[in-house]
Order: structure tokens, then C-alpha cells, then sequence
């Protein structure tokens, strides 16, 4: 890590150096102005064909960096848990799964068939595994979740998308920030940073370790990142955006328990991983550069280059999993405006290429006999190597038809191939190639806006998910070349209005997508699944969420919101081994899920706010013969924030989460299956009632 830690200094001192040749000019990023009464209006990501959320025909939550720092800074589930449709389950700050209008709640132990970018970093892997827990919460500056399938853009996740874009220094000259967040259960977390803003460029240096004993036995966590971002060689038509990331994690895991277990003894972790002291533990790696640039008066490009790398390490009660992954791609986009008499329409024209590949294997853990100490490794019992890589080349057309009226369309075309090799035993190798058919995902939209601040559209779009890469696996583990990737259209209609004078808005939308080649994983072993193509499932539903702002009296001013969706999910038709499930709700998603919060903004820079969740029942079985309870959960948060006349400013805060010492399931493993005469373990058992405070200091000189 010091050799890391040094490369980085010195990257860092260079930028420096260079940046400071020029002089400080005035902040790069403007927004509207706005009254204590009004709403800002939100701007959206580049990556789209507007820059406005008014003109995006389709669902797009937006999260501003104040939203996301509503919480304790540690964990994002909160956060994303107060858009409609969106259900992230936590069973540990290592330990998530995100599901999308119902899209991707079967999956067994994490998050898939939904895309993720940091920046232009893709943040999902190519066997389509999403990781985004990783990412320090304090060097994001806004989160967008786009639901549904918008592949003309971002390519396989038939759920959506969720672009984290990274926090950059805009204030002119330099700052500095510390920040700190204890809590409960040993909740610990540091945050250093700096930040420097000249005409020329930018730079963001970020250091943060967060450590927790965890509440559950076997749950001690320590993570730890640096992270440096900005942008060089800025000029008025062009600049370039440099990104790198390490992160350190060693998580002790305490994994699901059955249903007495959930009941009485919660805070017990799964007998064997107790036994065993499993955990993960990974080095990871990220970088990127974009270079942005004005082509033309009507004509702009950004193109991007990634690399990211993780060596990880897992041992489980029945085995211990390593791996070594390392993905490298690119991505163009050119984004233009033509006249069309006194009118004009746009578009974006693009390609990205990604691959990525991993050599590892599976080792026989000892723990039994190591005396108690756990973890023992012995002798390999697997080695696989695989490598695999797509393309996707995406278009689209915004064209207005009338004043009030335009059309936009997109296509998307993607193109996976991958090779799997088994290394080990020598009996069992085998090399295999293997590529899906080209996929076409069209996209078309109606967008009609009555006013500037009022928009209703409508739009149908196809998406797909590739399998993970169990899911293409035989139980022998070579290639079944009878899996498809799962595919369906998106029907959705919906309105945004700023109403009132922006003091509210409201937002609501109606979708129906049916899902074809459903992926089912099936187990086969401990922690062995296999991938059939199973069926249909339904996926239709209502999301709503209104939000507010008053000015009551001066320094005096109540920001309440609501959000709620609700969602009919179903097999439409699924047969598996041989039971036919057609008709039963969909495994792992709540039909129901309401929230919503208050933020009182107090004199002299006091705050107070509260949040509530209420999630329903979720069936945890295809059968539909076991559910969770519905449960609600309420947080509230307390602070004060002051600026000085100096550069100084000064934030405290203090937050209790589960106030009322709710007793729920977290997070559920669908379908599970007891081994050995062992009851099956569906339960991860939410945290009790928790307490934390944070301080920070920030200094602009």
C-alpha cells in the first residue's frame, strides 16, 4: 500500500504544480436561481440526449448531495430506499442487492441486470454483478437512478441504471475538509480531503477509513479508500477528466439465519460462518481519463478510457473462493444539435467496448481442524479462467414535431463473447469459446410539455440482461449453450410538474414490462448454481412522489416529501423442475413500498429531519408458501451547520436510526434450501435501534 500511497502523491503533486501556473477564475458549475420558496430545477447527466430533467421521457430519480449526506455517510441504502421503485436490502454494509420495479430481487447475493457508472467508470463487471457500496458517499455529488431499460444508452440491465457522479472541488483556490462519523456497534469513519479549483483545472484528493464491529456476531468491517479526481488542460471548448480509486475491505460475514434463529438469538451469526470466521477481503482498483471537447459550433465528443482491477479473497464455511479480476474498456459518444427550419433537433451517436476477465479458483477450508482459529486453507479443489468482452453501439434522436410536441428514438445493438477455461483438476479442463446473437434494443418516446415547467410522456423500450456467469454453467461447469439472456419491453407513460411557483414537485409514472427467457438460478450445491431459462414474469405498477418547500418565516423554512410505488409482480409463466409457479408473485420484492420524510430548516443554521419507511410483505419462496412480516422503519437526524466570514465552515450532527427498535428482515435469500436436515436460513436480520453523531470542519483558503 505505501508504494500505492506514494505513486498517488506524487500524481498529486504534479497537478498541483501545474494547475497552480494559472490564475483562479469563477466557478465552473451554475445553476438557476431560486427563492427560499422555490424547488431547484435538477440538471441530469451528459450521458443523456437533454441536460434537464423536464426532458426526459422516461423515470429518473435524482439524489443532490445533500440527499445523499441526509443519513450517516456510511451506508446508501437509506438514500436509494427513498425513490419509488427502487428496494435496496442491506443484510451488511458488504452484503446488498438492488432491485428495480422488482427487476433483479431474485438474484441470491447481490445486485444484477442493473448497470452502474461512476463517472465514466463502469462500476458492473462483465459476468454483470453491480457493486456500488464501496464508493465513499462523501465524493458523490449526485446520484441518478433511470428505471426501466433505456439500452439505446447504456446497454444490458433491464432494470435501469445508476450513475454516481463524482464530487468535484468548484469553489475558486483551495479547501480543505475533515469529517468524522461515530456511531453504534463501533461505527467509526474518517474523511480527509482537499480540493483545488483554478482556471486551468481541478483537483480532489480524498482519504476515508470506516471501520464497525458490526451488531451480529462474526460482522467486523474495515474499509478503507484514497481517491483522486479532476479535470486538466480545461479550456473554453475542451478539458480533460482524470479519476483513480484504491479501496481496502476485509468484511466478516454472518450470513442469513433460519426463521428461530431470526426470532430469538438475532444477533447470532450462521453456525458454520461463526465456526469458520469467514469473511472477504479485496484490493481494488479504478482509473479513468475523459477528454471532452467542442467539435464544432453544433458538435461536442467525450471519450473515456477505463481500467479496474480486484484480487479477492473469501473464505466460507464449505470452501474459500479467490479471484483476480481485471477489466479495461473505452466509450465515444458525439452529441449534436441540427436546425430544422426555426427548430432544433438532437443527437447521440456512440460506442463502448468493455472486457474483462478473471483467473481463480476454490480451495478446501480446514477450519474444523484449525482449533478453533478458523479459517485453514488446504489443498485446490478448482481453477477456472474466464474471459469475456461486448460492444454495444448506441444512437438517439431527439426531433421536435410540433411547438409543444417532439419524438425521441434510439437504438442500441450489443454483441458479448466469452471463453471459459477449467484450469483444475487436470481430468476436468476444458477451453470453450462462446458468443450470444447480436441484440437489438430499440427505444422510442412522445414528450409533450403544456408549459416550460410541465412534461408528460410516453415511451417503449427494450432491454436485456446477459447471465451471470454461473447462470451459463452446467452443473459440470462447462458452457450450457441453451441459456439466453433475459428480454423484454417497457410500456410507460408518466408526468413531472413543477407547480406553484416551484414550491412542488410532483412526479408520477405508470410502466408494464414483460419479461421472456426468465434466468433462474438453481442450486446445486452449497454454493453451486446453475441457470435455466424458465419463463415469463409480469412487472407493472405506480410510482408517485411529491416534494415541497415553504418559507415560513425568515431562517424558518419545512421541506417535506412522500414517495410511494405500487407494483403487481407475478410469473407469468414459470415451470421449474417440474412444478408449474404461473401465477404466483414474484419471489423477493414487496408489492408495496411508501415513504417519506421532513426537513425543518431552523435560525441560525439549525436543522431537523425525519425520515419513514414502510415496506410490505415479501414472498420468499416461488411456492408463495412463506413470507416476511411488512415492517416500518423511522429515522430522524438532528443538526447545525454555521459559516464564518473567514473560509471557515463548521457542520455537527446527530442521528438515531430505527427509532422505534423495529424487529425485520433487512435483507432475504430467496428460494433457500436447508442442507443436511438444516432448516433453511431466508432471514438477514435488520439492525436494532442505532445511534451516531458526525463533526466536520471545512476551510477555503
Amino acid at each position: 500500500m505505501n508504494n500505492k500511497i506514494t505513486l498517488i502523491c506524487f500524481f498529486f503533486t504534479f497537478i498541483i504544480s501545474y494547475a497552480q501556473q494559472k490564475t483562479i477564475t469563477d466557478s465552473i458549475n451554475k445553476y438557476p436561481q431560486t427563492n427560499a420558496n422555490q424547488l431547484q430545477e435538477l440538471t441530469i447527466s451528459t450521458y443523456h440526449i437533454n441536460d434537464s430533467l423536464l426532458n426526459a421521457p422516461a423515470s429518473v430519480s435524482v439524489l443532490t448531495a445533500k440527499d445523499i449526506q441526509r443519513n450517516n455517510t456510511v451506508d446508501i441504502s437509506p438514500i436509494l430506499n427513498t425513490l419509488p421503485g427502487v428496494l435496496m436490502q442491506s443484510g451488511a454494509i458488504n452484503t446488498n442487492r438492488i432491485s428495480i420495479r422488482g427487476i433483479g430481487a431474485r438474484t441470491p447475493y447481490g445486485t444484477n441486470k442493473i448497470r452502474a457508472f461512476y463517472g465514466n467508470i463502469p462500476l458492473t463487471s462483465g459476468d454483470s454483478e453491480t457493486t456500488i457500496e464501496d464508493i465513499d458517499l462523501q465524493i458523490i455529488n449526485k446520484i441518478e437512478v433511470i428505471k426501466g431499460p433505456l439500452s439505446s444508452l447504456y446497454g444490458a440491465g433491464l432494470g435501469g441504471a445508476i450513475l454516481l457522479e463524482p464530487k468535484h472541488a468548484s469553489i475558486p483556490g483551495s479547501s480543505a475538509m475533515i469529517n468524522s462519523t461515530f456511531g453504534s456497534f463501533g461505527l467509526l469513519k474518517n474523511t480527509i480531503q482537499y480540493g483545488l479549483t483554478t482556471n486551468s483545472g481541478s483537483l480532489n484528493l480524498s482519504y476515508h477509513n470506516l471501520q464497525s464491529d458490526g451488531w451480529r456476531d462474526n460482522s467486523k468491517y474495515n474499509r478503507e479508500g484514497i481517491t483522486l479526481a479532476g479535470n486538466l488542460f480545461r479550456k473554453e471548448n475542451s478539458s480533460l477528466t482524470y479519476f483513480g480509486n484504491y479501496t481496502y475491505m476485509k468484511a466478516y460475514i454472518p450470513s442469513s439465519v433460519d426463521k428461530q434463529t431470526f426470532d430469538n438469538s438475532p444477533k447470532s451469526a450462521a453456525f458454520t460462518w461463526g465456526a469458520s470466521k469467514g469473511y472477504e477481503q479485496y484490493h481494488s482498483w479504478m482509473g479513468g481519463l475523459a477528454y471532452n471537447w467542442k467539435v464544432a459550433e453544433w458538435l461536442t465528443n467525450a471519450t473515456s478510457v477505463f481500467v479496474n482491477a480486484k484480487d479477492s479473497y473469501e473464505p466460507r464455511p464449505f470452501d474459500i473462493l479467490t479471484q483476480n479480476t481485471t477489466a479495461y474498456g473505452a466509450r465515444t459518444q458525439f452529441t449534436g444539435n441540427v436546425k430544422l427550419g426555426n427548430r432544433k433537433a438532437g443527437f447521440i451517436a456512440g460506442m463502448e467496448y468493455f472486457a474483462d476477465g478473471f483467473d481463480g479458483g476454490n480451495f478446501a477450508n480446514l477450519y474444523e481442524e484449525n482449533n478453533g482459529n478458523g479459517t485453514l486453507e488446504g489443498e485446490r479443489l478448482t481453477g477456472s479462467e474466464q474471459r469475456r468482452h461486448f460492444i454495444n453501439a448506441f444512437a438517439q434522436l431527439r426531433l421536435p414535431l410540433l411547438p409543444k410536441t417532439e419524438l425521441q428514438a434510439g437504438v442500441n445493438y450489443n454483441k458479448t463473447a466469452f471463453n471459459l477455461q477449467n484450469t483444475f483438476p487436470a481430468e476436468n479442463t476444458s477451453d470453450e469459446d462462446y458468443s450470444y446473437n447480436g441484440i437489438w434494443s430499440p427505444q422510442v418516446s412522445l414528450l409533450y410539455k403544456p408549459s416550460q415547467l410541465k412534461t408528460i410522456y410516453a415511451s417503449v423500450s427494450r432491454g436485456f440482461s446477459l447471465p451471470a456467469i454461473e447462470e451459463t454453467l452446467t452443473p459440470a461447469g462447462t458452457i450450457n449453450p441453451d441459456i439466453k439472456p433475459e428480454n423484454g419491453y417497457n410500456f410507460e407513460a408518466g408526468g413531472k410538474f413543477y407547480l406553484f411557483n416551484r414550491s412542488l414537485y410532483a412526479e408520477i409514472s405508470l410502466y408494464r414490462m414483460e419479461i421472456k427467457d426468465l434466468l433462474v438460478a438453481q442450486r446445486v450445491g452449497n454454493d453451486q448454481y446453475v441457470g435455466v431459462n424458465a419463463g415469463k414474469t409480469l412487472h407493472q405498477g405506480i410510482e408517485a412522489s411529491v416534494k415541497y418547500i415553504k418559507n415560513i418565516v425568515e431562517d424558518f423554512t419545512i421541506q417535506p416529501y412522500i414517495a410511494a410505488s405500487i407494483g403487481h409482480y407475478e410469473f407469468k409463466e414459470f415451470i421449474n423442475n417440474g412444478t408449474d409457479f404461473s401465477g404466483n408473485e414474484l419471489t423477493g420484492v414487496p408489492k408495496n413500498k411508501i415513504n417519506g420524510g421532513i426537513t425543518l430548516g431552523l435560525p441560525l443554521g439549525f436543522y431537523i429531519s425525519g425520515d419513514y419507511y414502510f415496506t410490505g410483505k415479501i414472498p420468499l419462496n416461488d411456492a408463495n408458501s412463506l413470507y416476511t412480516d411488512s415492517y416500518s422503519i423511522l429515522n430522524t437526524k438532528a443538526g447545525w451547520a454555521y459559516k464564518t466570514n473567514f473560509g471557515l465552515s463548521m457542520m455537527v450532527s446527530a442521528g438515531i436510526n430505527n427509532m422505534a427498535n423495529t424487529h425485520y428482515a433487512s435483507m432475504v435469500l430467496v428460494n433457500a434450501t436447508g442442507f443436511n436436515g438444516a432448516s433453511p436460513r431466508y432471514y438477514y436480520p435488520g439492525m436494532p435501534v442505532n445511534y451516531y453523531s458526525n463533526i466536520g470542519l471545512t476551510y477555503v483558503f
